[in-house]
């Protein structure tokens, strides 16, 4: 069935279905019947702002051009996002992780401490995260500290780079934090060049697997739930495997991975849940590893 949506843009259930597909065959991303609706509106939207007709258009130019793919997909993706967005994982972070890490690294040569922000959107999540190391690891000068923040969407990481950021996205930010870590300009605050050189941005479709070392942490909030099931298990597996033992997983609100088959211990923290991946010793004693699971 053709549908004629507003200043007649034509858009049918089949295109609809096709652009669907190829979203999913080349990045893994499924949007499934639950977000049915909000899949036509920015699809919709999308063609409205390119001055495109019809579906058979955006397909076509999807098809030939990477550019155009990725600009819908961007649509698709982006989400609203803040610093700090969910305070109790970085409260988690904050009082349990770091000071573990802090004991677990401390001595080693060199001290340095390994994060990756996956789904990592317009930065707001990684400059959070390195705020948190600055302000509450002890000695955070005398650690190498690298964060990896990868994201699909190029324009969200161009954004990102920038590091400029205004209105509700820094409301959670307090006027010490502001003072320490953000310089004024026009637009806005722009964060501070120590902030910016912890974090490197990189474009990577979680789908496709590639060799990022060993990590002390990684947070992947609210990426998973646009996977199929299979998918799902396939990234989170490697999140396992990437994870140093002893390290940990932050996942969104709502991911839940208690039905996989992976071996992380689920440690529940007030309102947040966190994956550790056990150490040899705690696998080869499994009574070890039966703290708080979820």
């Amino acid at each position: 069935m053709s549908e004629r949506h507003g200043s007649g843009h034509w858009l049918s259930e089949h295109e609809l279905s096709e652009i669907r597909m190829l979203i999913e065959e080349r990045t893994g991303i499924c949007f499934d019947e639950s977000r049915e609706r909000f899949f036509s509106t920015r699809v919709r939207e999308h063609l409205r702002v390119k001055g495109m007709e019809r579906g058979a258009d955006l397909l076509r130019s999807m098809r030939k051009s990477n550019v155009e793919y990725e600009s819908l997909l961007e649509r698709l993706l982006t989400q609203e996002t803040s610093f700090f967005r969910y305070p109790a994982v970085f409260e988690a972070f904050e009082r349990r992780v770091l000071p573990e890490l802090h004991v677990k690294k401390f001595w080693k040569n060199p001290r340095t401490l390994r994060i990756w922000s996956a789904g990592c959107s317009t930065g707001e999540e990684p400059y959070s995260i390195s705020i948190t190391i600055l302000d509450s690891l002890s000695f955070a000068d005398s650690w190498n500290v690298e964060i990896l923040a990868t994201d699909v969407g190029r324009q969200a990481l161009k954004h990102a780079e920038g590091g400029i950021y205004s209105g509700r996205s820094i409301s959670s930010v307090s006027e010490k934090q502001l003072t320490n870590h953000f310089a004024p300009v026009n637009n806005g605050q722009q964060v501070k060049p120590r902030l910016r050189k912890m974090v490197s941005f990189a474009p990577m479709n979680l789908a496709s697997p590639v060799y990022v070392g060993r990590m002390d942490l990684i947070f992947c909030m609210n990426v998973l739930i646009y996977f199929s099931e299979e998918r799902r298990h396939a990234v989170v597996q490697r999140f396992y495997d990437t994870l140093e033992p002893g390290g940990y997983l932050f996942l969104g609100h709502s991911e839940s991975i208690s039905k996989m088959p992976v071996k992380f211990q689920a440690i529940v923290l007030n309102d947040c849940i966190l994956y550790r991946k056990p150490t040899a010793d705690e696998l080869l004693k499994p009574e070890l590893v039966a703290e708080g699971r979820a």
